[in-house]
């Protein structure tokens, strides 16, 4: 496959992975600088860190010494958790709702939200165009209250092509409504704010019952931001001896290749930094985000992954092998994963459970990490620890292993007991090396 050469439509930008079979160095940072985002939430932070400056150092500095790797390692690890602690103070002057435009009740919420917000915040409200005829939603009463001209309607369209028209996002729903989200927004993601109305709410950790008090925190104080990491996932396809982008996808959860209805084993190759890793053979295999790893990968034995940590997760699905265990590869490796054209069947790829496409014999589909991260504003500092403890009961148990003795209460008296020891029944007249075999046991238990 080496010698063939990847097409891309005339009108369209070059992908930021078009160069998959150029050099490691080269591959992964072809036609974006790894650290500079075009996204214009990304940019209120250039204050605080001149990116620019740090690429032209790394990049100017070829050979450099231990102590001077070791300086930079420990200076690019500090700016993230800076990054990561810094409050966001800005003017939202436009919120965009996302919620089940076919749920009753949500509707109902939709528009008591939209209504207090353009009352107490003076802010432009977008909600779904679905709303538009709704009469649970009534939008012209709305109109009426004298809000006509703050209140809007969003489109995918217009969420593809002008995210910068929202300076907010909140979510009314559950973990489902924030990967629509996340599916709305392929590029630049403006803060999203999900209110948990749901079943479980991995990522839904405020509730609608405060939104006044939490809205005003966040709008008048500022919010702190979780920037999640993405998958950047793109499909190409061998045609006439030629390579083709296809598709391209932003997965906040994971993707999972699988064999789909083929009764054969997925027999998969797995590069990293077009170095072969190892051959897949199993059901399928999940590449999991550290945010996805609460979901299918959870399910199929990987590990839970703290969002802060950049990593790809690697969970195979009942593999051949007993040795193919689930692992973390580094979120800077360009991965890709193809179809031999030897394999007995095709493959089937799912995008956060959206999106299938069948991967053909010669198709592959590389997997990187996206320069759009999905930022989330964080409720509290142990949110992430909070979400699996309130939704996966972790670490719980039925009931606290009891002390050796109890609390003495004010005024008890002491108890007390028929015998001191358990010496007062089987004690004996035999030390040391004389014990019988019982006596040598029982000694060890403490009760000679």
């Amino acid at each position: 496959m080496n010698n063939l050469s990847i097409n891309t439509p005339s009108n369209a930008a070059p992908p930021p992975l078009a160069a998959a079979f150029s050099p490691p160095h080269t591959a992964r940072f072809a036609n974006f600088a790894p650290l500079q985002s075009p996204c214009f939430y990304h940019q209120r932070f250039d204050p605080a860190v001149n990116v620019e400056r740090v690429l032209e150092e790394i990049a100017g500095d070829e050979y450099r010494s231990h102590s001077r790797l070791m300086q930079t390692a420990l200076g690019v690890r500090e700016v993230a958790r800076q990054l990561q602690r810094r409050t966001c103070k800005m003017t939202v002057k436009a919120v965009m709702i996302v919620t089940k435009a076919r749920d009753n009740e949500l509707v109902t919420l939709t528009r008591e939200l939209a209504v207090w917000l353009m009352a107490n915040k003076g802010t432009v409200v977008y909600v779904d165009k679905k709303l538009q005829r709704s009469q649970r939603f009534n939008a012209r009463g709305v109109e009426e209250m004298g809000h006509g001209e703050k209140l809007k309607y969003w489109t995918p369209e217009m969420c593809w092509s002008e995210p910068e028209r929202f300076d907010l996002v909140l979510t009314l729903g559950g973990d489902g409504t924030v990967l629509f989200t996340s599916w709305l927004f392929q590029r630049v993601v403006p803060p999203v704010l999900s209110f948990s109305l749901g079943s479980l709410g991995f990522l839904t950790n405020f509730k609608f019952d405060l939104y006044r008090e939490i809205l005003d925190k966040v709008l008048d104080d500022g919010m702190r931001v979780n920037m999640r990491m993405r998958f950047t996932c793109t499909v190409y396809r061998e045609e006439n001896g030629e390579l083709v982008e296809k598709d391209q996808f932003e997965v906040l959860n994971e993707l999972v290749i699988d064999r789909g209805p083929s009764p054969y084993v997925s027999n998969l190759e797995l590069f990293g930094d077009n170095d072969l890793l190892t051959i897949i053979q199993a059901d399928g295999c999940i590449f999991s985000t550290p945010t996805g790893s609460t979901a299918y990968s959870l399910s199929a034995g990987g590990s839970l992954v703290h969002p802060d940590i950049p990593a790809i997760l690697l969970t195979p699905i009942c593999p051949h092998s007993l040795s193919f265990r689930p692992m973390l590869l580094n979120d800077s490796m360009l991965l890709r994963v193809s179809v031999p054209k030897g394999s007995r069947a095709t493959a089937w790829c799912a995008f956060d459970g959206k999106g299938r496409i069948e991967l053909r014999q010669g198709d592959f589909v590389t997997i990187a990490a996206s320069q759009y991260p999905f930022p989330t504003v964080l409720s509290n500092s142990t949110e992430w620890i909070d979400s699996i403890s309130r939704t996966l009961r972790w670490n719980t148990r039925g009931a606290m292993q009891k002390a050796w003795a109890g609390e003495e209460q004010e005024g008890e008296q002491e108890q007390v007991w028929d015998i001191d020891t358990d010496s007062g029944v089987y004690n004996s007249d035999e030390e040391g090396e004389d014990l019988s075999p019982v006596g040598r046991k029982m000694a060890l238990l403490g009760m000679t």
